[in-house]
């Protein structure tokens, strides 16, 4: 027998399953409008006047049959929910003396770690492994020996990435400071007192009355979470203008003990942060807005314990504080996945992928049979996909649960090897890549996936409203010609 699962005509066959299933309304409307206009065809001209004029029309009807027609039209366009579109975003760029490469971490922990040649050993091995490149940066606190991790050089860093990312919205977007109504700032581990969005507030010299929003300790997934409250604040308020900057300060996160499951994070992260313009105003539809808001799902797992203790901020035996990471991480992260996904997928998924799940569920769960769950094709429903830039394990993982190919992770890769984690901001980095590109079409649906802490999932669905150019400024400029590239599996 010849071997019909690997055979060409199997995936014409799906292919016309999914025409006929995603397409079914129009098959089924044509034929009968067809037979519809064949009927009046066959109508003489004195027939259709005799009919049009044996209808009776009241002068009162036709009035209020038209303010009928107006108030429903005016119901529907105030009951439903205002557009929100992300007007443009900007990324920090952190300048060339601050790259932090893997020969530049060793010599400084080897400094931290004094005689212990395990502790070492095990960073090394690590940062072999990690898949970062040699241009990811730090801020100055830490280049210097021993790490200067005061809170005046938190704040140093916290003005020189955010104040960085602002002033390249400002100038991309043209947007002045004082037409901001909304601003949100989020940041993973940051106790600063004023808060960080005051600090902005005092910078840029910002109207009083402003609405402002200090977000901490929502982990990798800030930047999604404060966007999600930007959304219902415009909702109230549709003609405010809105700014969130998330950012990622590596001063107060930098561990400098010597427990193996708190030095992983300072493999992984790294300094970085974006500012985004968002809006609701018909000003900015389809003429200077790139993107649109369709969707955002958010699930988490904080109920469970094991969710909730998977990332921890404590102090290690000798009471230095740092970011414990579980060994059970990635299992908690692929099930807040899962369950992001059962939530987002009737939302977005084309009919035919919606129908092969339920059926498979009825089989499984109704008839008992042994099939194995039906994973939807998310590659039919999205053209470009940004996930969180978490790590190796995390990309592998997500990659593996939506069974995504290579080209279509190239930007969550790219962004980890030249960037590190940036936390919350590690999205827009993706973001900026594919623009860099040249890849964002005028209809393009982009995916966004992000993790948090406590432990949730967050996924943001953007629709391409034109078509991108390829930016003159940005991180990309001076090394997107090098991406995609080769990471190789170990770095010694």
């Amino acid at each position: 027998m010849p071997d019909f699962l690997s055979s060409v005509m199997l995936k014409y066959l799906k292919l016309g399953y999914q025409l006929l299933v995603n397409h079914y309304v129009a098959l089924v409307l044509v034929p009968i409008l067809v037979i519809l206009f064949s009927k009046v065809v066959k109508f003489s001209p004195r027939e259709i006047v005799a009919i049009w004029n044996s209808l009776r029309f009241d002068l009162v009807q036709i009035y209020w049959s038209l303010c009928l027609v107006i108030f429903i039209s005016t119901l529907y366009n105030i009951s439903k929910p205002q557009k929100i579109y992300l007007v443009d975003f900007a990324c920090y760029k952190a300048p060339a003396e601050l790259c932090f490469s893997i020969r530049t971490y060793v010599e400084r922990m080897k400094f931290l770690s004094g005689s212990e040649n395990q502790s070492l050993d095990f960073q090394l091995r690590i940062s072999e492994r990690i898949g970062l490149g040699e241009r990811t940066c730090m801020p100055p606190a830490i280049h210097l020996n021993p790490p200067n991790l005061t809170m005046k050089a938190l704040r140093e860093e916290a003005e020189m990435v955010i104040f960085s990312a602002m002033d390249s919205l400002f100038q991309n977007s043209g947007l002045n400071p004082r037409d901001i109504d909304v601003l949100v700032v989020n940041c993973s581990i940051c106790f600063s007192t004023p808060s960080l969005s005051a600090m902005v507030i005092n910078k840029y010299k910002m109207n009083a009355s402003i609405k402002s929003f200090n977000i901490l300790g929502m982990g990798c997934s800030g930047s999604l979470i404060s966007i999600d409250l930007v959304r219902q604040l415009l909702h109230a308020h549709p003609s405010y203008n809105a700014v969130v900057v998330s950012a990622e300060l590596m001063t107060t996160i930098f561990y400098r003990g010597k427990e193996r499951s708190m030095l992983v994070p300072n493999s992984l992260f790294r300094m970085g942060g974006a500012a985004l313009f968002l809006s609701t105003k018909n000003s900015f539809r389809n003429i200077r807005a790139k993107y649109r808001l369709l969707h955002l799902v958010r699930t988490h797992t904080a109920d469970d314990d094991k969710s909730y203790n998977c990332v921890y901020v404590k102090e290690d035996p000798e009471g230095i504080l740092g970011i414990w990471l579980s060994k059970d991480l990635m299992a908690v992260a692929g099930e807040a996945l899962k369950l992001n996904l059962t939530a987002l997928g009737p939302l977005v998924l084309p009919v035919s992928e919606r129908f092969l799940y339920l059926l498979n569920f009825i089989a499984r769960r109704k008839f008992s049979l042994r099939w194995k769950p039906y994973i939807p094709d998310f590659k039919q429903a999205f053209k470009h996909f940004c996930i969180h830039a978490g790590g190796p394990a995390v990309i592998d993982g997500v990659q593996d649960s939506l069974q995504l190919s290579m080209e279509q992770m190239e930007a969550s890769r790219s962004a980890f090897h030249r960037f590190g984690n940036t936390s919350s901001s590690s999205l827009w980095y993706e973001m900026s890549y594919i623009e860099a590109k040249g890849r964002m079409i005028k209809g393009d649906r982009v995916l966004q996936i992000a993790f948090g802490s406590g432990y949730k999932c967050f996924s943001a669905v953007w629709e391409c409203t034109e078509t991108v150019r390829i930016p003159a400024s940005g991180p990309w400029i001076d090394c997107i010609d090098n991406y995609p590239t080769c990471i190789p599996r170990v770095v010694k």
